[in-house]
């Protein structure tokens, strides 16, 4: 082989014909074929590229390099062809790359025009690549080969989990060190009395720059462990080659896409600094008026909270509308599609809780209750435990749990025993059904006797009498009483009962209620000296008459 000649052809494929090449040689402008851009794929042996070809529209340039490269491997693994067999034919309009008889590829006048050479030149370049590619081939698979890479694949095995068990060892060593010598003797950082920085704030930012530091070595670690190994076989040599590019291309591809949308993001920052800043006056601003500090004339102070969830849920969707042209990606189909769904999905699916959360806000304006409050929803009475953006929470007087979403108690009726009990008081009442034979006087007198032995009944407002009904058999009277304690109408009627029970006993005056058909021979009264029959005990210094 005419080593001159290929080499003077290796220069004229790696210059494939510069415009000052071609001017220097007297080429003149160069023709249409050579200034267009033609297609063309690399022929690969084993991740090692060996040289471009084109293709035409029938027969693509991938196709044809696929083809190349298994003609290769199967003659790089026919033991019977040695690389004195290679050899280059010319055929009139192609020179022929032969493996003995076998046909390699072909060198088309096309393929020479692409790289501005001779095809003869480029023939005799490509048959010199393709030898080495064969020696290379076969060289890789030899059991010595093999044997070798493997040796060298353990070795580097070992190495690898000496360094990630050293690695481990040492960043405890550190961790240790650090808290021995520095973190424990770290106190909380302030200013006069307020805290800025707690102690455990620190030792945790420590252990996650260090753990952080600890992960990205056993990353490098990694990439440069697969990298050796994977490289040392012919079958994973391509992935070894391309782990570089599958591991920092996204990097890559991110890193130009954030520097792409900087002045955005830029804008993005200032008007979220802008907004926590309003947020933040606000905010203040209601929180005084929360705790009285501030005062606002009509403005109760319970609205401060959720007037504040008000005003940033506004300020914060006007910031959104600004931020939207400059939020990344926000003009691509994509987006917009996504935005479309999430809003069909939120419209469909929010119907009760967009109602229950203008519902409870309506509830907290009107002050229709407030927490700690007793009241009655329906069938339900407890107090007030919370009263969220979608439901209200009340404690039951069996001590139960019970949750309400807020529109059904803005269409329910609710009585609030609280809120007029603090400054007027709570009337409790009950009834009683008396005969016409007790004089009204009488009855009366009792029950307000009753109501001044009972404990948690106020003395002013005084205890009064309804007569409710003449009926039939009876008179119905109401006696009404004041608390301030609207939280013990249980345990408050529970003790009015017995102590009606008591007087009309002692005077033994006979309950109608509800009504009866004839006058029993005895009247049906308790005597005194059966209130405590057993098992019931009379009070500790009391004697049962």
């Amino acid at each position: 082989m005419n080593y001159r000649l290929l080499a003077m052809a290796l220069v004229a494929v790696w210059l494939h014909g510069s415009p000052g090449m071609a001017a220097e040689s007297g080429g003149g402008n160069l023709s249409p074929i050579e200034t267009e851009v033609i297609p063309t794929a690399t022929v690969t042996i084993d991740g090692e590229a060996l040289f471009p070809v084109r293709g035409v529209s029938a027969y693509p340039a991938e196709a044809r390099a696929a083809a190349i490269a298994g003609r290769i491997k199967a003659a790089a693994a026919d033991a019977s062809i040695s690389k004195t067999d290679l050899r280059v034919a010319d055929a009139g309009d192609r020179s022929n790359i032969l493996a003995k008889d076998r046909l390699i590829m072909s060198v088309f006048d096309a393929d020479a025009r692409v790289e501005n050479a001779d095809r003869h030149l480029l023939a005799e370049v490509y048959l010199t690549r393709i030898t080495d590619a064969m020696l290379t081939y076969r060289h890789n698979r030899e059991p010595h080969t093999l044997f070798v890479s493997t040796g060298y694949a353990g070795a580097a095995t070992a190495i690898f989990l000496a360094a990630l068990l050293g690695l481990r060892w040492l960043f405890r060593w550190l961790g240790s060190l650090l808290v021995q010598r520095y973190l424990t003797r770290l106190r909380d950082l302030k200013i006069h009395s307020f805290k800025i920085l707690r102690a455990e704030q620190v030792t945790s930012g420590v252990t996650t720059v260090m753990r952080s530091a600890r992960i990205l070595i056993v990353l490098v670690l990694l990439y440069a462990y697969l990298n050796f190994v994977l490289g040392l076989y012919p079958w994973t040599r391509p992935l070894a080659q391309r782990l570089f590019a599958m591991v920092f291309e996204p990097l890559g591809t991110m890193a130009a896409g954030l520097l792409a949308i900087f002045p955005d993001l830029i804008f993005l920052a200032i008007l979220s600094g802008v907004v926590w800043y309003i947020l933040r006056m606000v905010g203040l601003f209601l929180k005084g008026i929360e705790r009285k500090t501030v005062t606002v004339a009509n403005f109760d102070p319970e609205w401060a909270v959720p007037t504040y969830r008000i005003v940033r849920f506004l300020i914060i969707a006007f910031a959104l509308v600004v931020a939207y042209p400059y939020i990344p990606g926000s003009h691509s189909e994509a987006f917009k599609g996504i935005s479309i769904f999430l809003g069909v999905m939120f419209s469909l699916g929010s119907s009760s809780m967009v109602a229950n959360v203008i519902a409870g806000y309506a509830l907290i304006y009107r002050r229709v209750f407030k927490v700690g409050d007793r009241i009655r929803i329906d069938d339900h009475t407890g107090d007030v435990m919370s009263v969220t953006a979608q439901v209200t929470h009340l404690r039951s007087l069996k001590n139960e749990e019970i949750t309400i979403p807020n529109s059904i108690i803005l269409n329910s009726h609710v009585i609030n025993y609280s809120s007029l009990a603090r400054e007027q008081g709570l009337i409790l009442h009950t009834t009683v059904g008396i005969g016409y034979e007790t004089p009204w006087r009488q009855v009366e007198a009792m029950l307000l006797e009753a109501a001044g032995r009972t404990s948690g009944i106020l003395k002013d407002p005084s205890p009064f009498i309804l007569q409710k009904l003449l009926g039939d058999f009876c008179v119905t009277y109401e006696l009404n009483a004041h608390t301030d304690d609207p939280k013990r109408m249980n345990p408050l009627y529970t003790a009015l009962h017995r102590n009606i029970l008591d007087v009309f006993n002692e005077h033994g005056v006979q309950i109608m209620t509800p009504a009866y058909e004839g006058d029993p021979d005895q009247p049906k009264v308790v005597p005194r000296d059966r209130w405590y029959t057993p098992p019931a005990q009379p009070p500790s210094g009391t004697e049962n008459h």
